[in-house]
């Protein structure tokens, strides 16, 4: 089995530096690069299955986004936006492809992740040359922000790993079918047991801060600006789309397949948000667009 080369990289917000931590796989000197970025309240660990399967043909990158997993937190949580993340990924990439024959990457981002990557792809210059949007888009549905905003923010803890466990694998649940292991797994990856005893989600609760501060203004201006960064990519784009999701609606998946980069879409039966790409059959939709594999 391959094995991942845990790093990290400092990054700076205007409330000082942070580090963040990222996982490697793959030869180090190979130029092709893929990078899998998680979603709000998941880690790098979650790419675990999809890294293995990609190391042959690429350099894979993990990062646990700053407030979570391995990573440090930021001084300010109202930091914790997608502007952030994508200046830490700027700074990342520098570390990554400093010296290297190609100054370029493959990006799979799930649901902030994807945003992530929307962002850095969308700028002048880029060096995102393939795009992999995991059941994410410009128009979120309000519903279910609302929902992943109540979750965020609960500061839960737990007497015990298996309290825990069920706990992520119900609000897990649109993940869609897994068998018992990998549910294990998907919580060991967010689950920490502090120095009281208690088990809790490994990350900042302060992530939920940009959630509670959002307004109806301040939603419209970002849903405006998403749609600008989308029309501005220009690369090769596959969005994916759990058929039963409630984050990327099916009439927002259309709309994105008549604008901007005109992305390639595939819809995976019986999972919701967010597939979560550990099964074989999800990994050749990833090996398919960017491999032709």
């Amino acid at each position: 089995m391959i094995e991942a080369r845990i790093q990290s990289v400092q990054c700076i917000s205007p409330a000082g530096l942070h580090s963040m931590s990222y996982k490697e796989w793959g030869a180090p000197d190979n130029p092709n690069v893929l990078v899998c970025a998680h979603g709000v309240t998941r880690v790098a660990d979650d790419f675990d299955s999809l890294a293995q399967a990609m190391a042959s043909d690429y350099r894979v990158i993990c990062p646990d986004v700053v407030g979570r997993g391995r990573s440090g937190w930021l001084a300010n949580p109202e930091f914790y936006r997608v502007p952030q993340y994508v200046s830490d990924m700027v700074t990342l990439l520098a570390r990554v492809l400093a010296n290297g024959e190609r100054q370029t990457v493959d990006w799979f981002g799930t649901s902030m992740g994807g945003l992530i990557g929307l962002g850095l792809a969308s700028l002048p210059h880029s060096p995102v040359s393939k795009l992999i949007l995991n059941d994410i888009g410009p128009t979120l549905a309000p519903e279910a922000l609302q929902r992943i905003g109540d979750y965020i923010g609960q500061d839960l803890r737990f007497d015990t790993f298996e309290q825990g466990a069920a706990f992520v694998r119900a609000v897990s649940a649109s993940f869609g079918p897994h068998t018992e292991p990998e549910w294990h797994k998907l919580a060991q990856d967010v689950l920490r047991q502090e120095k009281d005893g208690y088990w809790r989600r490994h990350y900042d609760m302060g992530l939920a801060l940009p959630f509670r501060s959002a307004t109806p203004e301040s939603a419209a201006r970002d849903e405006a600006m998403l749609w600008a960064a989308y029309d501005a990519v220009r690369c090769p784009t596959l969005l994916v789309r759990g058929a039963e999701s409630d984050l990327l609606t099916h009439d927002t998946a259309q709309a994105m397949l008549q604008r901007g980069p005109k992305a390639q879409l595939v819809e995976i039966a019986g999972v919701g948000h967010a597939p979560t790409f550990i099964h074989d059959e999800q990994i050749a939709i990833v090996r398919q667009f960017l491999l032709n594999k």
